[in-house]
Formats: structure tokens, C-alpha cells, sequence
């Protein structure tokens, strides 16, 4: 059974006007391959390259004709042939040329058509191929930056370890000098109160002895050179102390940082080996989209050039510190040790002179002592002088008692009678010569006596004075701390 006519109601079969040119504008190729199907984003796994049959699946598409409701609905009653049911009837519907043009025209389309698909196959292996190379040199691209950002981590973790060794170095270097400071300052106790008690002792001197000789001077100077020492090295102490919290807030930013580029060093490394063929890739859609970047390369390099700039500069002032405290040391070691020589100097000095003057005292002492024995002896020989001119004028004076019993004319005042009363004036005067050299002796021999005890009150000061001086005070001097121990080392 044959359907005549009922073909032409068919949407493809309507003949096309023919072009004017055999083959279609590139222009108007390109506008109908791209316009006429709608695009559709390949899937990821029909974008693979080396799977060809995926392309071929989505371009199977089975033709089927269209309802005859639908191609017929557009036309009336007047344009729809008549349906002929009867082969008798004879009428023509087209000429021989209508059959050629027909088929000709076909064949122009299928060629067209075939041109277009060639072309569009043509093009989209060569823009697959295009930005196939693309996408990899950008990938390489990336892939070398992201090796040139590893790089660039790299020699600044290098750069960091470096410093934070250098500071490591410093900060233990700068510790073991404070320590020694602190050791030398804590030696400096003894000297001070030694030097103090030193003049707490003399103080105990007495009488004449508590003068401010030139042991006093040089024990208060010597206290006011260890308390200027110690000052200077308190004053050192806290700068150690804040120097050290500076270089250990250096390390910390240093060590900081060096994490932060470990971490970042880790993630770039991770990244810049990672291939297309790699394990744990995966899709995160919008990332491109967030900027959370707080640096630029300049500003992230200058960053962790300021923090070890920071760090030179604070291992800078940590040696120029140790250097300073070193010279501290010695020059404060050299200044109690001087001092130390000078009171030791002058309490030698006056030892000497103390000693002097109590030998000498002990020489005038014993001198008076004799003087007094020899003025003792002289009173006694004095007294006995004046008791023995006691009989002699007792004879005198019985004599003339006698003499004056004589009768009448025999009072003569003969030369005996005349020789009486002179002998008698005489040893009167004697007598009263004898008494006054007596007081005199005596006055002396109580001179004598006081002087001894002056003598010997001065001779126990200079004593006292000795004791303290040379056994108390320079007693305690012998312990004396040495240089090495005055410079912080044990």
C-alpha cells in the first residue's frame, strides 16, 4: 500500500530555496553551527580527551518522524491535497526537473550540512587542543610558581633558623653573663660588711684613739666605692633582664614566623607536586571567589625581613650589653681591689704607728717608775734627814736651858752662849729646808704617780686601739673575695 502525497505534510521534506553560491559564507557556517544546537557544558567525564566514543554518544540521536497532527495542524483545508484513494486517476504533481532539483538540492544540503559538521569538527578538536595546551601551560606555569614560592620559603625558613640560632646563642650568652653579674654582685656583700663593721670596731676605740685618722677615710671610701660598684651593677642587671625579655620577644616572632612558613611551606609543597593523576583532588566550587589574602609578595617578604632585622638589632644590643657588663666587671673588680690595698695600706700604717707609740709609752712608763721608786727613796732619805737634826736640836736646846740657870753675873753672853743660839737657828733652818724639799719631793713623787697612770691609761688605749685594729679589722680583711670571684666566676 502506497501513501501519495501524504509526504509532503513532513517538516523536513519542504524543499529549501537554493543558494546562490554552491557553498555557504563561513560567516553563516559558523553562526548556524553555533546558533542552531544549544550549548551544553560537558560533563567531567565526557571533557576527557582520551575518551573519543562519549562524543559519539551524545551525538546518537535517533530521528523520528513527527505526529501527522502536528505537521498537518498549520495547514487548511485549500493547501492539504486531496487524499487519492483510486491509482486510475491520472494527473501530474511534479516535472523530471522538480525530481532533479530536488535530489540536487539535497545533495547541496548534505554537503553543506556535511561541510559544517566538518568544519565544527575541525575547530572544536583544534580549540580542544588550544586550550588543552593552555591548561597545561598554565598548569606549568603555576606549578613553577608554586615551586618558586617553595623556594622563596625555603630560603627564608633558612634564613629564620639561622637567626633564631644566632639568638639562641645570644640570649644563652647574655644569661650566663647575667648570671655572672648577679654572682658578682652578691660577692660584693662581704666586702661591704666587712668594710662596715670595720668601722663599727673602731668605733669602739677610746679616749684620744678616736681620731679620724686616715683608716677611717679610706674605709668610707672604700664603702662608698662598693655601694657605687653595686649600683652600677644593679643598673646593668636591669638592662640585662630587659634586654633578655627584647630577645626573647625577637625569638618568639622569629619562631612564629618560622612555624607560619613551615605551615605554608607544607601546603605549597603539597600543592606544587600535586598532578592531575593525584589522590585527594576534588571540586570547590566559588573558591575562586574568596580573597582571603592579607599580604602581597613584597609586603610578606619585607615582614619577615623586618622581624629579623628586629632580631639583628636586638642581638646587636645584647653584645654591646655583655661587652659593657664585661668591662663593668673588671673595672669594678679593679676599683674594690684598689681600694681594698689602700685600706690595707693604712691599717698597716697606723698598726705601726699604734705599736710605735705603745712601746714608747711602755719605755716612758717604765722611766716613771723608776722615777717614782728613785723619788720614794729620795723622801725617805729626806724624812730620816729631818728626824735625825732632831737630837742635835734637842742638845742645842737643852744647852741653853741649862746655860740659862746661871746666877746672876755668869748669864754672859759668852761665844758659847752666841754659838748655841746660831747652831740652833741653823738647824732650824735646816729643818724648814728639809720639810720644804720634802713637799717637794712629794709634790714630784704625786706628779710621778699621775703621770704613771696617764701612761698607763694611755698605753691600755693604744692597746685597745692595736687589738682592734690589727687583730678585729685585719682579721676579717684576710677573707677578702679574689679577682676572679669579684668578676661573677665561681
Amino acid at each position: 500500500m502506497e501513501f501519495v502525497g501524504s509526504t509532503l505534510m513532513a517538516t523536513y521534506a519542504h524543499p529549501k530555496p537554493t543558494p546562490t553560491n554552491f557553498l555557504p559564507a563561513i560567516s553563516t557556517m559558523a553562526s548556524s553551527y553555533k546558533n542552531h544546537f544549544p550549548h551544553y557544558s560537558l560533563t567531567h567525564s565526557l571533557s576527557l580527551p582520551w575518551r573519543p566514543s562519549t562524543y559519539y554518544k551524545v551525538a546518537a540521536i535517533t530521528p523520528t518522524l513527527a505526529p501527522f497532527s502536528k505537521g498537518s495542524q498549520g495547514l487548511t483545508q485549500s493547501k492539504m491535497l486531496p487524499f487519492v484513494s483510486n491509482r486510475t486517476a491520472l494527473f501530474t504533481r511534479y516535472t523530471p526537473d522538480d525530481w532533479y532539483k530536488s535530489n540536487l538540492t539535497n545533495y547541496k544540503d548534505s554537503e553543506t550540512s556535511r561541510h559544517s559538521a566538518e568544519r565544527l569538527r575541525v575547530d572544536t578538536s583544534r580549540m580542544i587542543q588550544d586550550r588543552e595546551q593552555q591548561t597545561r601551560k598554565t598548569q606549568s606555569e603555576i606549578t613553577k610558581n608554586l615551586g618558586e614560592r617553595v623556594n622563596d620559603i625555603i630560603f627564608w625558613k633558612s634564613e629564620l633558623n639561622h637567626e633564631i640560632d644566632e639568638m639562641i646563642g645570644e640570649t644563652n650568652a647574655l644569661t650566663d653573663m647575667k648570671k655572672r653579674l648577679e654572682r658578682a654582685l652578691a660577692e660584693t656583700e662581704g666586702p661591704l660588711q666587712v668594710a662596715e663593721e670595720c668601722l663599727l670596731h673602731r668605733e669602739k676605740r677610746m679616749g684620744i684613739d678616736l681620731v679620724h685618722d686616715d683608716v677611717e677615710k679610706q674605709l668610707l671610701t672604700e664603702v662608698d666605692v662598693i655601694k657605687s660598684c653595686q649600683e652600677r651593677m644593679r643598673r646593668h642587671l636591669d638592662k640585662a633582664i630587659a634586654q633578655l625579655a627584647s630577645d626573647r620577644a625577637a625569638q618568639h616572632e622569629l619562631e612564629k614566623d618560622l612555624a607560619d612558613k613551615q605551615t605554608a611551606h607544607r601546603i605549597d609543597d603539597k600543592c606544587h607536586h600535586l598532578r592531575n593523576t593525584s589522590d585527594g583532588i576534588s571540586y570547590y566550587r566559588g573558591v575562586e571567589r574568596v580573597d582571603a589574602t592579607i599580604s602581597v609578595p613584597e609586603s610578606w617578604a619585607k615582614f619577615t625581613d623586618d622581624n629579623i632585622l628586629r632580631s639583628q638589632s636586638e642581638r646587636t644590643a645584647s653584645s654591646k650589653l655583655r661587652d659593657d657588663i664585661e668591662n663593668l666587671l673588671v673595672v669594678t673588680a679593679n676599683e674594690m681591689w684598689n681600694q681594698f690595698n689602700k685600706v690595707n695600706v693604712a691599717f698597716t700604717n697606723r698598726i705601726a704607728e699604734t705599736a710605735d707609740a705603745k712601746n714608747k709609752i711602755q719605755a716612758h712608763l717604765a722611766k716613771t717608775l723608776q722615777e717614782i721608786f728613785q723619788t720614794e727613796m729620795t723622801i725617805e732619805a729626806i724624812r730620816k734627814a729631818i728626824r735625825d737634826k732632831g737630837p742635835p736640836l734637842k742638845v742645842a736646846h737643852t744647852r741653853l736651858d741649862e746655860r740659862t740657870r746661871r746666877p746672876n753675873v755668869e748669864l754672859c753672853r759668852d761665844s758659847a752662849q752666841l754659838r748655841l743660839v746660831n747652831e740652833v737657828h741653823e738647824i732650824d733652818d735646816t729643818i724648814q729646808s728639809l720639810q720644804q724639799r720634802l713637799r717637794d719631793a712629794e709634790d714630784t713623787l704625786q706628779m710621778l704617780v699621775h703621770t704613771k697612770s696617764n701612761l698607763e691609761h694611755d698605753l691600755a688605749v693604744k692597746a685597745n686601739s692595736l687589738f682592734i685594729d690589727q687583730e678585729k679589722c685585719m682579721g676579717m680583711r684576710k677573707t677578702f673575695p679574689n679577682t676572679l670571684r669579684l668578676v661573677g666566676y665561681t
